[in-house]
Order: structure tokens, then sequence, then C-alpha cells
């Protein structure tokens, strides 16, 4: 059964608020969530944990930013000592980036301050609860990171 006008409607106007509540209590919580750690270095660090070393340009396609920010950000990571550069060995002309020891103990400074403030957020969810939303979360941005200009079309070509 297709999706109807209003249920479309009150999902997209869902998810813009959660995205504008997202921003707003990000950026209230910033230092509290991310201490000493930049708010976009979280975004730059995880992918060098979860990956291993990689270039500036791999990291600026993972978060989303042109590699002339990526590089800004870096070099300030780099500065606050939670990431370092290193000679890339397939390609001396270029380097690599290495999370620091300095760089995992504040992701998980971020991690322990992050899910303080979920859990007391959720306080009154059951597991179960938490469990289809996040299912269902993950499912939605899969859904559109295919849709729209860069995936399938995001209006049904008539017939």
């Amino acid at each position: 059964m297709p999706i109807t006008p209003e249920t479309r409607d009150r999902l997209t106007s869902s998810v813009a608020q959660l995205v504008r509540t997202g921003r707003q209590v990000s950026a209230r919580a910033a230092t509290q969530l991310y201490g000493e750690l930049p708010s976009y270095g979280w975004a730059m660090l995880v992918p060098l944990e979860r990956d291993g070393d990689q270039r500036c340009s791999a990291l600026a396609a993972q978060v989303g930013v042109d590699v002339s920010v990526a590089s800004r950000q870096l070099a300030v990571l780099q500065r606050l000592g939670y990431v370092e550069r290193r000679p890339d060995p397939q390609d001396g002309r270029a380097s690599l980036l290495r999370l620091t020891d300095a760089g995992t103990a504040a992701l998980a400074a971020t991690r322990a301050h992050r899910a303080e403030w979920a859990l007391g957020a959720l306080v009154d969810w059951d597991e179960s609860e938490a469990r289809v939303l996040s299912d269902l979360l993950d499912r939605l941005v899969a859904d559109l990171e295919t849709a729209g200009p860069a995936g399938r079309s995001a209006v049904p070509a008539p017939r």
C-alpha cells in the first residue's frame, strides 16, 4: 500500500524537525559532548578509527565535504594531536592520516558523554522501541542516500 500524502507530509515534517532539533541541541551541547574535540572532529576521526590510515581525499568523501574543507579541519585536528600524517608508501607525494592515542581517547570520552546524554533522553523508552526506531532510521538513511538526483528518481515517471 503506498504512503498517503498526509503520512508523507507528516514524515518529512518530522524528519526536518528532527534535523533542526539535532542542530540546536548539538550547538548548545557541543562543548559538553565533544569537550576539546571540535564538533567536526567526530566525523573525521571515526572513519580513521574504523578504517585505519587514509588520505585526506578519502576522508573528505566519507564525510561529504570538499577536500579543501577536510584539509583545513584535519590541520586543526593535527595541531590538537588527534591525528598525525605520514608518507603514503604507495605514493611518496601524498600522505596518510592516522588516528593518534589522543584521538582515540577523545573519541572514547565523546562516546561516553553522548551515551549518557542519549540515555537521559531515552529514559522512558524500552529496548524494543529503541531497536525499532534504530532499524527504521537505518533504513531511512539508506533510502535517502539512494533517492533524488544522485540515485533513483524522487518522483515516479508518469505511466
